[in-house]
């Protein structure tokens, strides 16, 4: 047996890539820590600014600290003028995942040095990233609907400016809050695809463009980041609550899947769908989506009787897609919502790896033919 064969692990499953300081997660229990705090104290007690902060200097910042990353992020919430255009370029039935992929590349243009890659500089072009990319989500969702782009409020946090771009309007205090526990849920969560898909690109010492604008193609897949999207659709061809039961079961009879419920990594509850699942309910309440929420918990409940013995429990896509809902987003933003949150976490990865880097050169295991005779193509 050869290694490659020894060493074979389908979709890299099992197999540890790289050490990070970032994220912890137990599968098995259901826990998920960032920097080593339960994401339930986050959730219920910090903010997603000092959560990122968090995340990429591996401490809680002091409250200067934090004032002063603060300062320095909002500082970046402008869109470059060049930028602006690109969007008002941009056609206005272009699906929003593809058009911030497209955008976060573009801002290499708009960087005097866009390939240099030492920590610290690298920083600052992710605290820009992760400012601007709310701006470029919000000013094309609004080039498309035909309004005027909403220039940011850098007197806003983060949750609370995009709010703002995207509706022309201040939002109430629970719906930036409920904005604020999806961007922290959503942060970062070990080498998932997209973390992995930016570590690599960052090895070759590409630039944290290329890295960013890499994961977010990784994210759009409807295995990873485009689930929740999945989650909605689902919600929305079951007519009310008493439908659910046959509707689920038709499903699993039919082998559909049912966008929501399973995790690679979770074989108990996903800790961030309990999180969202008591925020979904509180903003049900007060948007009055309560038939969502119950037809989102009556699921549930089906799920947990077929296949909780099989460890497939709700996932963090499940209770985002009604919370996002009941927030007012169009279902083709819920995506790009995941990305506004995950940059913090792929920044952090890239950031990480620089800091000690080795290039990602995995090898394949052959299983073709050898010494196979070249027929020249008069004879083929």
């Amino acid at each position: 047996m050869s290694t490659a064969e020894s060493t074979f692990s389908k979709g890299l499953e099992g197999v540890v890539a790289a050490q990070t300081e970032m994220s912890f997660i137990n599968g098995t229990e259901g826990v998920l820590e960032y920097v080593g705090i339960a994401i339930g104290d986050l959730a219920s007690k910090s903010s997603f600014e000092e959560t990122v902060f968090l995340l990429w200097n591996k401490r809680l910042p002091t409250a200067a600290e934090l004032e002063a990353f603060n300062a320095e992020l909002r500082e970046d919430y402008t869109m470059t003028d060049a930028l602006k255009e690109r969007i008002k370029a941009c056609p206005v039935d272009a699906e929003p995942m593809h058009v911030i992929r497209t955008m976060i590349s573009s801002m290499a243009m708009d960087d005097p040095s866009p390939n240099e890659n030492s920590v610290e500089v690298a920083r600052h072009k992710a605290l820009n990233i992760l400012a601007t990319a709310p701006a470029i989500v919000a000013a094309f969702d609004r080039h498309r609907r035909g309004l005027d782009i909403v220039d940011p409020d850098p007197s806003l946090s983060f949750a609370a400016n995009f709010l703002y771009m995207l509706n022309g309007e201040k939002p109430t205090d629970a719906m930036v809050r409920a904005f604020d526990i999806c961007m922290i849920t959503h942060a970062d969560h070990g080498l998932n695809n997209s973390t992995f898909a930016a570590r690599v690109v960052i090895s070759t010492l590409s630039d944290m463009y290329s890295a960013i604008t890499a994961a977010v193609g990784s994210l759009r897949g409807p295995l990873h980041g485009g689930a929740n999207e999945g989650v909605m659709k689902m919600l929305n061809q079951i007519s009310d609550v008493d439908s659910v039961e046959s509707h689920v079961m038709n499903m699993i009879a039919n082998k559909e899947r049912i966008m929501g419920f399973g995790h690679r990594v979770y074989k108990a509850k996903d800790p961030r769908a309990a999180e969202l699942m008591t925020l979904a309910k509180q903003l049900a309440e007060d948007t009055g989506n309560m038939d969502l929420y119950n037809k989102s918990h009556a699921i549930e409940l089906v799920m947990e009787r077929e296949y909780a013995a099989k460890g497939i429990y709700p996932n963090v896509d499940f209770y985002s897609a009604t919370t996002y809902h009941c927030i007012g987003l169009k279902l083709d933003l819920f995506t790009p919502m995941f990305v506004l949150a995950r940059i913090a976490g792929w920044a952090g990865h890239v950031i990480e790896q620089l800091g000690d880097n080795r290039l990602y050169r995995p090898t394949t295991d052959y299983v073709g033919q050898h010494a196979v005779p070249y027929v020249a193509i008069k004879d083929r």
